[in-house]
């Protein structure tokens, strides 16, 4: 990878898009879900950082669309399009999801990393776009990072090093 290229940074509860070459990255993926759409033909990428499944939770006054997985899949969609991908094109990937901490007798609420993973893949399904690659679960946090140009996903952690997807 060449250190002159745009870099466009997504943190955390957000979401970005980038055209024609550069990279995507966000950081800090332990129990959050990185999603990213990829036009191939128009060379056109999203990122979502996903925290949470679901806006049916939301206690902020303006809902914050990224941070949630049922929300920020439609706007990273809407913006995606608005700079010239084409829906049926589209082609999902997404790394994170982890489960960072161990609870004794845990309920279905402390799951938020595997939580994430499903209502994403759920979103995914219901606006027909494919889910191509996944780097998910675990216990390990992750930096993913997508080239514009290639539709690669770069995945780094410290326990596991560099991935492609």
């Amino acid at each position: 990878m060449i250190d002159e290229q745009q870099v466009v940074k997504v943190g955390m509860a957000d979401l970005n898009v980038i055209s024609g070459h550069g990279l995507i990255r966000t950081t800090g993926l332990g129990s959050c879900v990185g999603l990213t759409l990829y036009d191939p033909v128009k060379k056109v990428a999203g990122l979502a950082h996903v925290m949470l499944p679901s806006s049916e939770i939301a206690r902020e006054g303006a809902l914050n669309l990224a941070k949630y997985a049922d929300t920020a899949l439609d706007k990273l969609l809407e913006e995606v399009l608005a700079i010239g991908a084409c829906q049926k094109r589209l082609v999902a990937k997404m790394a994170g999801g982890a489960q960072m901490f161990s609870f004794a007798g845990a309920s279905d609420s402390m799951r938020i990393g595997p939580r994430n993973v499903e209502a994403c893949k759920e979103k995914l399904q219901e606006l027909g776009i494919s889910l191509i690659a996944e780097d998910t679960g675990g216990n390990h946090g992750r930096t993913i990072e997508l080239d514009v140009e290639t539709g690669t996903l770069f995945i780094r952690s410290v326990q596991k090093g560099v991935k492609e997807l």
